[in-house]
């Protein structure tokens, strides 16, 4: 999971500042890198760095940014270390200089085959990360095979197997493609002339954008100074598409990762996540004297069980929003240093009180013990879990970082020894079904890290023989 962004200015030399302000609003999807890439006509600039967007892009950064058309990432390690070469956006040069950028957001399956494919063909890399496998694919079928780019990119929708919502960066051009099954979100919309995209309605939002709409599974979109923006699919515009045999969106989009506040597969995400709260108080006959989230995903997860039971709500946990979200932190030990850091308990709040908890997730169960713990050092007279969704049993391969079962509690655990060890009074988890009721068009996304049930035949997951014994 990461966050990518790009904008096509009609009229000023400004896209970085615009791209910076989209991924500052989509911060929470990375936090471990963060880059621009921008184009004035004549040549690419590119600046990336470890950290924050607010820390890395100062006024006189983006003013060496200078141009009218800008991609820009925020990163979340799944492939490759936490380093700067594995940070996006890529520049790929060729023999006429630095003129081609990629951004992409997911994680390929048959990476290892591609690669070596390029390799054996004179292709060289400079990281492991499947951002720079895509453009070097499209600018190895461009340049040395002679497509044109569009067609390098539906060779690429073929060829290329698992999630990538991605902007390619030309000297004059922005193409906009995600992959034939959907698994990361991607929109765009128009701030006045100009062409805006991001990951997330709320990047868009912060944009002033208007007329935002889904950039679709398999679409390919083509954005030239020549080229008027218009919604609906005008052939000028929207040049090609692949059509994709089923669609499979990343349900913890809307469980977990993206802000309440964005609109995505369809979704508004805050309503989702209430309905998912609401499910969960139907498999409850008690009432419990106060309701808290653990801030901020579950928020709404939370509101949604208060409501249905009609019993207060409170943030019994004030979140540091200067600390980053745990789940997507690189390693176990800066999670774990995270927690500490990140939640307290109102003082006197807890004491003597029948709490319930909701949590959007269990993936490692790290977290939430320490919070129980917290929580009943604060006085609770017993502390009930709920949880936003099904045990998560199996890895996921699309873009989150589960890359074996044995990190998973639930797939090491029974439910009622997770509770024994998160120190729960009561822990019941969203049943799958219920999830599925939740949404609109249910058959239309992933379930995989819940029940097992792959979009993408298994075998191309089996990179390693520890792997292979795992699934």
């Amino acid at each position: 999971m990461c966050g990518i962004a790009a904008y096509y200015a009609r009229g000023d030399l400004s896209a970085a500042n615009q791209v910076m302000l989209a991924l500052y609003s989509q911060q929470h999807r990375g936090q471990e890198s963060s880059g621009i890439a921008a184009t004035n006509g004549k040549f690419l600039r590119l600046h990336k760095s470890m950290g924050y967007v607010k820390e890395i892009f100062s006024q006189d950064v983006l003013e060496r940014l200078s141009g009218f058309a800008a991609i820009g990432h925020v990163r979340y390690p799944t492939r490759g270390s936490a380093i700067l070469n594995n940070a996006q956006p890529y520049i790929i040069e060729t023999l006429s200089g630095p003129i081609y950028a990629i951004a992409s957001n997911g994680d390929i399956v048959n990476y290892e085959e591609v690669a070596l494919e390029l390799q054996s063909r004179g292709v060289h890399f400079t990281s492991t990360n499947d951002g720079e496998l895509l453009g070097r694919f499209i600018v190895y079928h461009h340049e040395r095979e002679g497509l044109e780019i569009t067609e390098a990119i539906q060779l690429l929708m073929k060829r290329i197997r698992g999630a990538y919502s991605a902007v390619f960066l030309t000297r004059n051009n922005l193409y906009v493609f995600r992959d034939i099954q959907g698994f990361r979100p991607l929109l765009m919309g128009k701030v006045n002339d100009d062409i805006a995209v991001a990951s997330e309605s709320c990047a868009l939002d912060i944009l002033h954008a208007t007329e935002i709409r889904e950039v679709q599974p398999g679409e390919i979109i083509v954005i030239t100074p020549n080229t008027a923006y218009d919604i609906p699919r005008s052939s000028s515009l929207f040049t090609s598409t692949v059509e994709p045999q089923h669609i499979h969106q990343c349900i913890f989009e809307l469980i977990y990762f993206s802000r309440p506040d964005s609109y995505e597969f369809g979704e508004y995400v805050y309503e989702v996540r209430h309905k998912i709260g609401a499910k969960l108080a139907s498999y409850d006959e008690f009432d419990a004297d106060v309701v808290i989230p653990v801030p901020d995903s579950a928020n709404f997860i939370a509101l949604g069980y208060a409501d249905a039971k009609k019993i207060p709500f409170h943030m019994g946990l004030i979140r540091n929003h200067y600390v980053g979200r745990t789940f997507i932190r690189p390693d176990q030990y800066l999670r774990d240093e995270s927690v500490r850091q990140k939640f307290n308990p109102l003082k006197d709040f807890f004491q003597d009180k029948r709490i319930v908890v909701v949590d959007d997730s269990i993936v490692r169960g790290t977290t939430i013990r320490k919070i129980i713990r917290m929580i009943k050092r604060a006085g609770a007279r017993e502390v009930h879990l709920r949880i936003g969704s099904p045990p998560v049993r199996f890895s996921c391969f699309y873009g989150i970082d589960t890359p074996t079962r044995q990190e998973l509690i639930a797939n090491n655990m029974t439910i009622d020894q997770i509770r024994e060890y998160v120190g729960a009074d009561s822990l019941k988890y969203l049943k799958i079904e219920d999830l599925r009721d939740c949404v609109k068009q249910p058959n239309n996304f992933c379930y995989a890290c819940f029940n097992g049930e792959y979009p993408v035949p298994k075998h191309a997951y089996l990179r390693t023989s520890m792997e292979k014994e795992q699934i």
